[in-house]
Parts: C-alpha cells; structure tokens; sequence
C-alpha cells in the first residue's frame, strides 16, 4: 500500500503491540508461507555465544514474567478490596435511603452519585440524587444539575430533564449557558426538535445565555443523527447569521454525517469550506470521518489517496485511524494490504483495542482462516482484553460458514465460564448459524437459551427459522411458524416458544 510506510509483506513477523512484550508470530493462511529450509539453516548457524546469550534472554524472560505474575495478583487483591468497599457503600446508600438520613458523608453520597451518572443508571442517579439534596451539608450546585441533564438526555429522559432545569432554577441555580445547552441537547437527542429550536429561540433573547459554536455543533449533530440534513443546514445559515462561526468540531460532525449518508458531493463540500476557513484546521478525526467514508462504500483507492494527502499536511493516523484501514481492507478482501497495516502498528507499537481485534477476528472468519481467527482470538485473551458479543458474533458466523457444529459448542461454554452479556444480535447470529448447518434441534434450543437468558426472541430470530426450514425442504415449520408470528403480531414475543411436535 503506497500510503503506509515500507514495502508491503505478508503478515508481519510479529505482532508486538507493547514495547517488551514477548513476541507473537502471527501468519496468514491466505499468502504464500516461507520455506522451512531458512528456519533449520539460522538454527544451524547459531554460535555458542548466541545460545548462551538466548538462555539469558529466556532468563530474563521468565523472571519479567513472575514479577508481572505477582503485580497482577497485588493489584487484583487491590482491586477486590475497592469492589467490596463499593459494595459496602452501596448497601450504606440503600439503608440510609429508606430510612430518609441527613448526615451521610458528603465523599459517600457524591461517589455513589457520579458512580450512576457514569454507568447512565438515571433512575437509581436521581434518588441519590434526592438523598443528597435531604443531606444537612447540601448546597445546590449549577454542574451537578447540568450532568443529570446531559445523562437524562443521553438516556432519552427530556421531560425529566427540563423538570430537573426547573428545579434548579428554583434553587437559586443561575441558567447559564451551559444549562440551556445541555437541556437543548436532551430533547435533540430524542427528536424533539420543536422544542430544541424553541429553546434556541430563547437563548437567543437572553443576555447572559446566548447560545455558542458548542450549542450549534451538538443541536446539528441531533439533526444529523435524524438524517434532518435541512434542519442542519438552516442551523449553519442561523450561526452565520448570529456571527457564529463553525469550529473544527462543527466540520468534523458535518463530514462524518455527510460521509455516512453516502452524500459524497456534500461531505467534500464541507471538507473544501474547512480547508478554505482559516481559523480550522483538519485533524485526526476529519481523517477518520473522511477515510471511513470512502473504505465503507468499497472506494478504497479513494480511501488510500484521502489518508496520503492527510499524512502530506501533517496529520497522523491514530489507532482509530488504523482500525478504519484495516476494517475497509477486510471487508473488500484486500488480505495483503491488511497485512500492511498490521506490520506498520507492530513498528510504531500501536496497542491493539478490543475493535481492532473484533475487526481482524471478523476478517478471517469471513475468510474462512479459522485458524488465525483462532489464533487472535486467544491473544485477545492473553492480554486481558475481554471478548464482547461482536467478537462471539464473529466466531459463531465462521464456525457456521465452515460447518463445525463442535466449535460453536465450544464458543457457548467459554460463554458459561465467563460474564458476558449476551444480546439479541448473537442469538440471531447463532441460530442462523445452525440453521446454515441443518442442525435444526440445536437451532430449536437457542429459544430455551434465550429464555434462561432473559431475552426474548424478535422478528429476525423467527424469519430467520423460517428461512432455515424453507431452504430445508420444511415447509410445514415453516408455515406453523409462520402462523406464529403472525398470529398476533403485537404480542408474539411475549408468548411461549412454538411447538414443532
């Protein structure tokens, strides 16, 4: 690949993401394989000195090794005790809760407090949040009420958001700014535009609350995630009007909506205004936004001559840059340019992320390399990165396609021994996956996993039954399960599993 650095190889010798790791051979079935002939010939000529240099290396080795040994066991001593601490606070919160306390600690209702606003638990953060204004010590604070707002509008929550803006009003809170745009930004991020544009309105009219570059950006980007594409370009026409001008941030959200939609035309004519902008420069995200664009819709020689003339003005690619790269390559079969990619992280020691392993782990899965894919997958493991359903969706569609029923059963016991949540996506993809192979029992025994799961099966799972069965010459489950679905169209996933006796 002419935009990479270095010539292009098969897969690089190792993949050592982290300076002194241990090296890991990682070697692609799909390109040609080295002759073992260069392997016994090195062996051959290794000198007394080297070998005697090479025991002191695996020394060494083994001695990082027990030490990191006993470091992972202080820290997940550590790490315990932090768990049963919070466990502890928890119970305390839960207590004092029912029974209305006012002289709890104000580190102990606060972390409990930050602690639900950051895991998005808006209803547990909200009676906290009650506690916390009973406590004696409590004096109302501006910031704390804005990040309820903003976690209730991530949270799809704008009328409690604007009960809560209210209620902070009432307390003597002072609306700001910063206030109006977070209550702003809840009701754009539930589509609530009439009321979002109501409230610009307002901001407008008030002294102290005008709206900024920041208002625009997060209202255009709603807009944007709503495919309202003339709703956002009146938002631009308006912050022209108010002497508002873009920032980087506004282009970059621009570009990536534009990119996404497929609007090629518009997506480059935003990219030519921020050039064209003086006071905006293109960075690693306008790279980003702008190589996904053109990878995703199969464009990869676009893609290629986009990341070289964002390298020639000074812009370099981060991880999320790479994973753009390699998922684009993957998708349109581009193995030896992959490799590529991969060679340029190990020598710049890019850490992998759990995207970069679900993208290369898909890769060859759809190759149908099960053995690299399973090669990756345990080095995923061994550097404690957990596997999410994106990685088992990925395993299970490539034991489906290979026909290897054994290994899918394999998948679901690593499931059972460990604590991942599994979603509706990975049941659909497991029983397409047995519906591929003909293993209509197991496909049939999904929905009882799916009850012990506590998830319930949708309109996907059961097309997808049916057209296992169809394709199988089933025409009477097909059609039984047919009549199931829809049978009751508005209650069907609430009902029992079909009956196939």
């Amino acid at each position: 690949m002419g935009s990479l650095s270095g010539p292009i190889h098969t897969f690089p010798p190792s993949l050592d993401r982290r300076p002194g790791n241990k090296q890991v051979i990682v070697r692609s079935n799909l390109e040609a394989q080295p002759s073992s002939s260069s392997f016994s010939d090195n062996s051959a000529a290794l000198t007394v000195r080297e070998r005697a240099r090479r025991a002191v290396e695996i020394a060494r080795e083994k001695e990082r090794e027990r030490k990191e040994e006993v470091n992972s066991k202080i820290a997940s001593q550590k790490a315990i005790s932090i768990i049963l601490r919070r466990e502890a606070m928890k119970a305390v919160i839960e207590k004092k809760k029912s029974k209305g306390s006012k002289r709890l600690l104000p580190q102990t209702v606060l972390e409990a407090l930050h602690e639900r606003i950051t895991a998005l638990r808006w209803e547990s953060a909200l009676k906290v949040f009650e506690l916390l204004r009973e406590q004696l010590w409590y004096r109302p604070n501006p910031g704390t009420y804005v990040k309820l707002i903003v976690m209730l509008g991530k949270c799809k929550q704008p009328e409690k958001a604007h009960a809560l803006f209210l209620a902070m009003i009432d307390e003597g809170c002072t609306a700001n700014t910063e206030s109006y745009t977070a209550l702003l930004s809840a009701y754009g991020r539930s589509g609530c535009f009439d009321e979002a544009f109501s409230l610009l309105e307002q901001m407008k009219k008030m002294p102290n609350c005008k709206p900024d570059v920041f208002t625009y950006s997060i209202l255009i980007k709603s807009c944007l995630h709503a495919f309202a594409f003339d709703k956002a370009q009146f938002l631009l026409d308006d912050m022209e009007g108010q002497g508002i001008k873009p920032n980087t941030i506004t282009y970059n959200t621009l570009i990536d909506a534009y990119g996404k939609a497929q609007k090629f035309a518009e997506m480059e004519r935003v990219l030519m205004e921020m050039l064209q902008d003086g006071g905006c420069e293109p960075d690693v995200w306008t790279m980003n936004s702008t190589i996904r664009a053109f990878g995703g819709s199969g464009q990869i020689e676009m893609m290629e001559r986009c990341y070289e003339k964002f390298q020639s003005a000074g812009i370099q690619p981060n991880i999320m840059t790479f994973n753009v790269l390699l998922d684009s390559y993957g998708k349109a079969d581009e193995y030896k340019k992959m490799s590529a990619v991969m060679e340029y992280m190990q020598k710049y020691h890019f850490s992998w992320t759990i995207v970069t392993y679900n993208i290369v782990i898909d890769a060859f899965g759809r190759a149908g390399d099960l053995r690299q894919m399973e090669y990756l997958f345990r080095l995923m493991r061994s550097e404690r990165i957990k596997p999410s359903c994106v990685t088992l969706c990925s395993l299970v569609k490539a034991y489906g396609q290979a026909g290897s029923a054994e290994k899918i059963a394999g998948v679901l016991r690593f499931i059972e021994n460990s604590d991942v949540t599994l979603d509706i996506v990975f049941f659909n993809c497991l029983v397409d996956a047995y519906g591929m192979m003909g293993c209509f029992s197991e496909m049939k025994g999904v929905l009882e996993m799916m009850e012990r799961k506590g998830c319930k099966p949708d309109k996907v799972t059961y097309r997808t039954m049916i057209k296992a069965y169809r394709l199988a010459g089933m025409t009477n489950h097909a059609k039984e399960l047919l009549h199931f679905v829809a049978n009751d169209e508005g209650t069907q996933l609430q009902r029992g599993k079909p009956d196939f006796n």
